[in-house]
């Protein structure tokens, strides 16, 4: 698999609306997948990526918020405390930010790449991506967080995304 073959969807595209499947196991097809999601994701100076984003309808995303990549599969938030608002973007929503609002601290369990089952409780960025990459696993968009004053300043360009994706 290369790089080319990872193309990032984009904002009207409806595998990014879907509800992913759960991953049943990683053995070495997936890993390749994933190298090549982190490598893209580190390509296009994100700090997250679901499989969604690139066209895979499984419950799995990479992310590197500086301290090296981690990957998440079948994630569970199980815990949130507190409440942050900041400002969030999205490679599937090129140059779009939005205010978005979620949990200060989680604790989420999920499996990682070795099939091990894992816990981790985090706050700050690492947990906001953690959240904002779960979203994406469920069909959730950071435009579904939108004000109105947000609509009404990104409107057309994600009408543009929409009228690109039917082209």
């Amino acid at each position: 698999m290369t790089l080319s073959t990872l193309r990032i969807r984009i904002c009207g595209d409806p595998c990014l609306r879907k509800k992913c499947v759960p991953v049943k196991e990683v053995g070495s097809s997936e890993r390749m997948v994933i190298n090549a999601m982190i490598e893209t994701m580190h390509q296009s100076k994100g700090v997250g990526l679901a499989a969604p984003q690139v066209g895979i309808n499984q419950r799995f995303f990479v992310l590197d918020v500086g301290d090296g990549p981690m990957v998440i599969i079948n994630p569970e938030i199980k815990k949130k405390s507190g409440l942050c608002v900041f400002e969030e973007g999205c490679l599937s929503v090129p140059e779009v930010i939005i205010m978005v609002r979620r949990s200060e601290e989680i604790t989420v369990y999920y499996g990682d790449e070795n099939n091990q089952t894992m816990e981790l409780t985090c706050n700050g960025l690492l947990a906001r991506v953690i959240q904002h990459e779960t979203d994406h696993l469920n069909g959730v968009m950071i435009v579904d967080y939108a004000s109105d004053e947000e609509k009404v300043t990104f409107k057309e360009q994600l009408e543009n995304f929409e009228a690109e994706q039917k082209e």
